[in-house]
């Protein structure tokens, strides 16, 4: 039997399987091994962090020891000469015996426990707005009770300074009053005088004072608007804000005092106790401090400076106007007692010099009559029957004496020119006592319209000090400059007189 010999040219390659289906099974465990390493990259990769990638020139446990150094706690020096050791900053969970602290770690698959993390996640979340907008809701009413308290302190200054412009106002009324009772004065005492300057100057003081108070009014009216508008935009967005809390109960007070501040708004309030409260979150349309909320703390903030400096102004303004007001009056009441001091004076010296001049009148009256006597006995008597003998032009002695030519007596010639004589003295005496009674009526007259005077000025200063009472009000002294005439009774006295 003939035995069969291979070729020469395979006597090197003894095996049978051809060389293409050799390298087709090589490349498919080549690939079966890349993909295999792949997959165990990514699969490791994705339970490692994202700063732990190895690399491939060093070795792993430099790797390792470079990766885990800033992990370590730091040694710092004191100032005595020790040490102490303390974990470095940032999150993470603190290995005290260890002396590490690894960063905190984020899985980038789902764990087996994630539908629970989610919910959780969830919960937190709902949690965190309930409690945002709880916290913003206490800050909103913290807001708004201070509002209220400063609208409070705002209406009680307002009443103060309205109380004060009444006041003013009733002065002007009682200045329209002295000047309206001091007008019933004689002409005489009507000269313009110190004590009618001064009734003039408090009348423009007190309208400058009116007219300040009237602004004061003015912009607390608008400062009180503005407050109550404030007021009711943190009462809107507070009451917006607490339907996300209505099944929480916990007191705002209670919050603010975990927050660690006690207002957003009273900035010139005490610190509290705590070293560092929460800050004030930057506005989120979408979340719980909105920019609607943030405006209305700030208009809130401004709002109460605002009116903080207006009430101290005011204040200041009412204080300042009752002082001077009440000083101009004390002023305008000495003019007067020193114009009733004066016009005391002058009627002094009248009732002196009227008195001194009624003596005077009397001895010229009474020298008149014995003047008048001289007269009627000079003349004689009316009848011829009532001469006497002696002094008859007839009687036989004289008839004898009187039959010469040159002897005639000069008795009735002496007798009519002592009786001229005497006339023209009491003619005189007349002119002389008419303008004596003259000058007597001009000074009574004059001292019955300084005593007027005296008494106006008087009863202008009394009413003055009774009207200028707290317990008047500015009603009545409307009605008294009104109604009431000096020259006339008061219809009480009236009525009163008959019974």
């Amino acid at each position: 039997m003939p035995v069969l010999a291979p070729p020469a040219e395979h006597s090197q390659d003894t095996r049978v399987g051809a060389p293409a289906w050799r390298e087709a099974t090589r490349a498919e465990t080549r690939k079966a091994h890349q993909v295999t390493e792949r997959c165990g990259q990514e699969a490791v990769a994705m339970w490692q962090p994202k700063d732990s990638v190895r690399d491939p020139n060093v070795a792993h446990h430099l790797c390792r020891a470079a990766y885990i150094q800033p992990w370590r706690f730091r040694v710092e020096m004191l100032r005595g000469g020790g040490h102490v050791e303390k974990p470095p900053p940032g999150e993470g969970v603190t290995l005290w015996k260890g002396k590490m602290k690894p960063p905190a770690w984020h899985a980038r698959l789902p764990l087996p426990l994630h539908r629970d993390a989610r919910a959780l996640q969830t919960a937190e979340v709902v949690l965190a707005h309930a409690r945002g907008a709880r916290l913003t809701a206490a800050r909103l009413g913290r807001a708004q009770h201070q509002i209220n308290g400063q609208v409070r302190q705002l209406q009680r200054q307002r009443e103060a300074t309205d109380r004060r412009l009444s006041e003013v106002r009733k002065s002007l009324l009682i200045n329209q009053q002295s000047v309206k009772l001091r007008g019933y004065r004689p002409k005489s005492e009507k000269i313009p005088d110190r004590a009618d300057s001064m009734l003039t100057w408090e009348k423009e003081e007190l309208k400058k004072m009116k007219r300040k108070m009237e602004e004061d009014m003015e912009k607390s009216e608008a400062l009180l608007k503005a407050l109550a508008s404030c007021r009711d935009t943190l009462a809107f967005c507070c009451k917006e804000r607490l339907q996300a809390v209505d099944l929480m109960n916990q007191p705002l007070d209670k919050v603010l005092e975990q927050a660690g501040r006690h207002s957003w708004v009273n900035l010139s309030r005490a610190p509290t106790p705590r070293t560092q409260g929460q800050k004030t979150p930057p506005p989120d349309p979408v979340g719980t401090y909105t920019p609607e909320c943030a405006a209305a703390l700030n208009e809130a903030k401004l709002l109460l400076v605002e009116s903080n400096d207006t009430l101290g102004e005011m204040a200041k303004n009412e204080a300042e106007i009752r002082e001077q007001q009440l000083q101009i009056s004390d002023r305008v009441c000495a003019s007067l007692a020193q114009k009733m001091r004066e016009t005391c004076e002058l009627k002094e010296r009248l009732n002196m010099s009227v008195g001194l001049m009624r003596g005077t009148i009397h001895r010229c009256t009474k020298f008149q009559q014995e003047m008048y006597i001289t007269r009627g006995l000079i003349k004689g008597p009316l009848s011829k029957r009532h001469l006497e003998t002696r002094e008859k032009l007839d009687r036989p002695l004289v008839r004898v004496y009187q039959r010469h030519v040159g002897t005639q007596l000069p008795e009735a010639t002496r007798l009519a020119q002592g009786t001229d004589k005497l006339q023209r003295h009491i003619s005189h005496v007349e002119k002389n006592l008419n303008e004596l009674l003259t000058m007597q009526k001009n000074l009574t007259w004059s001292l019955n319209c300084k005593k007027i005077g005296l008494d106006v000025d008087h009863n202008v200063v009394r009413l003055r000090l009774r009207q200028r009472h707290p317990h008047v009000c500015y009603e009545q002294a409307q009605r008294l400059v009104n109604d009431w005439d000096p020259r006339t009774p008061p219809r009480g006295d009236t009525d009163a007189a008959p019974k």
